[in-house]
């Protein structure tokens, strides 16, 4: 899957989980970038990526995480 395609997934994701068309991310997306996109919220993100790219992170990756590229990075490693 080309990197554009993934954040574009990715981005479809938000949009549903956070329930707001307006999201945009990038790879330096942060969730200080991203109205709603907080603790609980986060965790209902990881879990709805995982279903939608049939993988599984580990605590520590997830923890790791600074932005949507870094996601994108350990979903690429896992695809």
């Amino acid at each position: 899957m080309e990197r554009i395609e993934l954040l574009k997934s990715i981005n479809d994701v938000f949009i549903d989980v956070l329930d707001n068309e307006d999201i945009q991310l990038t790879e330096k997306t942060s969730a200080t970038d991203v109205e709603d996109w907080d603790s609980l919220n986060h965790i209902q993100l990881i879990v709805a990526i995982e279903k939608k790219f049939k993988i599984r992170f580990k605590s520590d990756e997830i923890r790791s995480w600074q932005n949507v590229g870094e996601m994108m990075d350990s979903i690429e490693t896992k695809l």
